[in-house]
């Protein structure tokens, strides 16, 4: 388990100074940005099942990617563990947005433990396309990060069957047994510029590659991709908050040095941002990965506000209101009554 590091204190307003450049100081704020519909589901998830069972709830690895969303949870009564043996016998676990592979469950049932799998429904869509192409006899060139979990639970529902292919310079080193029954997937938070390029060179070796029925890049991770490379065009420097271990909040940060910000900078926390970065700088974008509470983003615009910052454009360029259901163990309150999002379905409706 990455160890969750305590929170810096923004400290004092005025911590960032405001000093004079060339040129009208301006924030451009990407959106959408933030929580998506899988990670919402997740946090819900563990708060949900710590009013129903009481502290404490064990999760499997971290819920989503972000330091100060554990934090808040370890708080409340999560505990947070590497593998479900170090759960006791009986107790509630929570397996992570992430997703397991059929061996985690299988062990966790071993042990009498109380499962709720808070997966994102769109990683367990690649879990069933995986399940469905080995069945096929397929061989599954799997585009992903190694020791990622989400890709350790995709490879995990068909080990045999799958190729890990880490990005375009892993290409050349793929052999198969059979070039025409060959079909990539990929995890759901990667580059879609660099997912793509991976596809294109897997296709130059194995023309006869198959894709995927339908998108495996979530939604959420393209449209906040759309938005920073649409900030990036104007921006002298880009901050993106999110948590070192967030594979979209990293690859926001990549996306937008390509796109045209002339720096790009990650943070957990405002109190993370330097003067030095500031330098020189007329027009600074914001985004955030699709783990971060919108409350860090806030502490990162008061800040900026401080040091000149103060106008604030928000570069719009998708809009997201799609809720997942709740896992069915929490569709219900205490009291019996179904809880008011436990289906899902679209936000104001």
């Amino acid at each position: 388990m990455p160890r969750i590091p305590v929170k810096r204190e923004a400290g004092e307003r005025g911590r960032l100074q405001d000093i004079p450049v060339q040129g009208h100081k301006r924030v451009l704020l990407a959106a959408p940005r933030g929580y998506c519909a899988g990670v919402d589901r997740a946090v819900v998830a563990v708060e949900k099942a710590l009013e129903h069972y009481g502290a404490p709830v064990y999760v499997r690895k971290q819920i989503v990617h972000n330091v100060h969303v554990v934090s808040e949870l370890e708080q409340q009564g999560a505990i947070f563990v590497d593998e479900v043996d170090e759960v006791p016998t009986g107790a509630h676990v929570v397996f992570s947005a992430h997703g397991v592979s059929p061996a985690v469950v299988n062990a966790a049932a071993d042990r009498g433990l109380l499962a709720i799998d808070a997966t994102c429904p769109l990683v367990t869509k690649v879990h069933r396309e995986a399940v469905r192409f080995a069945r096929d006899d397929f061989e599954i060139l799997l585009i992903g990060h190694e020791g990622h979990e989400e890709v350790e639970g995709t490879a995990g529902e068909a080990p045999e069957h799958v190729t890990l292919v880490n990005g375009p310079e892993d290409v050349d080193r793929i052999e198969v047994k059979d070039p025409d029954k060959v079909v990539w997937l990929s995890q759901t938070t990667l580059s879609v510029d660099e997912t793509m390029e991976t596809v294109r060179r897997l296709r130059e070796r194995f023309p006869n590659l198959q894709d995927p029925p339908s998108d495996d890049i979530c939604y959420a991770t393209q449209n906040r991709q759309v938005a920073i490379k649409k900030v990036a065009e104007d921006a002298d420097l880009v901050i993106v908050v999110g948590s070192a271990n967030s594979s979209n909040s990293v690859r926001l940060v990549e996306v937008a040095l390509e796109y045209g910000a002339k720096a790009a900078y990650r943070v957990d926390y405002a109190s993370e941002i330097r003067q030095e970065w500031l330098e020189g700088v007329a027009t600074v974008g914001v985004t955030s990965g699709a783990s971060v509470p919108e409350v860090l983003v806030q502490e990162v615009l008061a800040d900026l506000s401080g040091a000149g910052y103060a106008e604030v454009q928000e570069v719009k360029t998708a809009e997201e209101d799609l809720m997942f259901s709740l896992p069915k163990e929490l569709r219900k309150d205490i009291s019996g009554k179904q809880d008011a999002r436990a289906l899902g379905g679209r936000s104001g409706s």
